[in-house]
């Protein structure tokens, strides 16, 4: 993705975008009927938008509950140090726990925020023992546990 560069993208751009982000298992002949232009410009608008970093990804939205993965936990890490080592060894360590679905460098009292998916209590609480409290780098976490889930959407909004 191009670094603190605005990419221009024009109506019909957009209008592609929003059709992934609902459907992307549109053929390009599909997404090029909904957009009202021919297959190849659409499939070459497409992979221009690939190439740039705008699309990063295609992939299944999949349904954790289903799953046995419907128990999920924000959890606040704060650092022992905020060394470059200790930071380094953070980020390295839960890149390698597949619980964790989401983590975010933040401001405020805590250093990251995680986002963890487990069956229930009994696995969060072993998730915490065995997983976070091997980290030797962590000072401390506070987790907050989703009672309900009010809104939950991976797309983002594209102007009009």
């Amino acid at each position: 993705m191009k670094d603190q560069q605005k990419i221009q993208l024009d109506d019909i751009d957009i209008q592609i975008l929003k059709v992934l982000q609902n459907n992307c298992k549109l053929t390009t002949k599909e997404l090029a009927a909904h957009v009202h232009l021919s297959p190849t410009p659409v499939f070459e608008r497409v992979k221009r938008m690939e190439k740039e970093g705008i699309i990063r990804q295609y992939s299944a939205i999949l349904n954790n509950e289903l799953l046995d993965n419907g128990f999920c936990v924000f959890c606040n890490i704060r650092l022992k140090k905020h060394s470059k080592e200790y930071i380094l060894h953070f980020i390295d360590a839960i890149q390698k726990i597949d619980e964790i679905v989401e983590c975010y460098n933040i401001s405020g009292d805590y250093d990251f925020m995680l986002k963890i998916l487990v069956s229930g209590m009994s696995h969060y609480q072993e998730f915490v023992q065995n997983k976070l409290g091997v980290i030797e780098s962590i000072g401390s976490l506070h987790s907050l546990f989703v009672l309900k889930e009010m809104k939950h959407t991976h797309g983002i909004k594209l102007p009009d």
